[in-house]
């Protein structure tokens, strides 16, 4: 996703896992290998184990980060399979509006990471739960969210 800031292109970097959670958020200047490698190096400090595959679009820099990191993982790279990361970018593109545009790389970064983990907590796969599932999902998600604020 490409985001301007103070004028200048920025590049939005996302990592997504397969039920559209978010992992992480990387604000940088270029798309290329070293963003790639810097990307995939945070996941996995992250998460702490390497993917089964890894599904990108058609920019070349992601192989080479991958063979830069020697990761035995597939590779997919293909029409319409980039989907899940690309529809998440939606919800950033209507706080980005509301806040009328990023200052700083700085300030979109801490943004980005606050909001993946706020998004993460209260976005619910609706489709896959009953109403009355998801209500008791969303009462301990808020309940969650209280309790994570009043400590702070």
């Amino acid at each position: 996703m490409v985001v301007r800031i103070a004028g200048k292109r920025m590049y939005l970097l996302r990592a997504v896992d397969h039920e559209g959670e978010i992992l992480d958020v990387l604000v940088q200047r270029r798309r290329d290998r070293c963003a790639a490698v810097k990307l995939m190096r945070k996941l996995m400090r992250k998460q702490g184990f390497a993917p089964k595959r890894v599904v990108t679009d058609k920019l070349r820099s992601y192989g080479a980060a991958s063979q830069h990191l020697r990761l035995s993982c597939r590779h997919e790279q293909g029409l319409r399979q980039n989907n899940r990361a690309e529809n998440s970018h939606q919800v950033v593109r209507r706080r980005e509006r509301k806040l009328q545009r990023f200052k700083s790389p700085g300030s979109a970064q801490r943004f980005l990471s606050m909001h993946v983990a706020v998004h993460n907590t209260f976005n619910l796969q609706r489709h896959l739960v009953s109403r009355s599932t998801l209500r008791i999902f969303r009462s301990d998600a808020a309940a969650q969210w209280r309790s994570a604020t009043a400590a702070a």
